[in-house]
């Protein structure tokens, strides 16, 4: 995935609107975010030097201090509305470690770092948007309102969002990553319940 657009949010008042574009394909995911982020992922895409360093440089200055590096980011679910991400760091050793963050943190720190951004296919199937003629022809001001709309509609079809988290389940366990599997199982229990 790449960072195509940032604009602030017609729909919802302080935050702004970040739009992934995948690379070979044309798919979009919009993501909502808050106004820090935004400032965040804007000031190092433009190249800017804040006067104090912001808590993403900060992470970034800390890392390179103790040879830590970013290797990428994952958007690897989700869940009623809100997205979730890893990042995948090495340290010099060569040992790698997930670290859950919120995405948008994660498209900051990747901005920094110089990292890929990935997400899942079925996170692009349920929440990507491939636009139409008429609304890849508008710009990205006059595009986003658009897009925002459709952001805003819950996908609430339990029967999908089981899906997905067994899906997940089965990479974390793929992954051997057995305490996000336990987190996954134990929200797929209480959906089932649920229902």
């Amino acid at each position: 995935m790449e960072i195509i657009g940032l604009s602030y949010s017609q729909t919802q008042t302080g935050a702004y609107a970040l739009i992934l574009k995948e690379v070979d394909g044309k798919r979009r995911l919009p993501i909502i975010i808050g106004g820090f982020e935004a400032q965040a992922i804007a000031i190092e895409m433009e190249k800017m030097t804040p006067s104090r360093p912001l808590t993403h440089d900060l992470f970034k200055s800390l890392s390179e201090a103790y040879d830590i590096s970013l290797k990428e980011i994952i958007i690897y679910n989700l869940m009623e509305g809100v997205f979730f991400a890893q990042l995948l760091c090495v340290d010099g050793n060569g040992v790698e470690r997930e670290i859950d963050a919120r995405t948008s943190d994660a498209v900051a720190l990747a901005v920094r770092f110089s990292c890929p951004i990935y997400t899942y296919e079925f996170i692009l199937s349920s929440a990507g948007i491939i636009l139409d003629d008429d609304l890849a022809s508008d710009s990205l001001t006059e595009a986003l309102p658009k897009m925002e709309k459709i952001i805003e509609k819950p996908a609430s079809d339990t029967k999908k969002n089981l899906d997905n988290l067994n899906i997940e389940l089965q990479d974390a366990l793929d992954r051997e990553d057995y305490e996000r599997a336990s987190r996954i199982r134990d929200e797929i229990n209480s959906r089932s319940k649920d229902n």
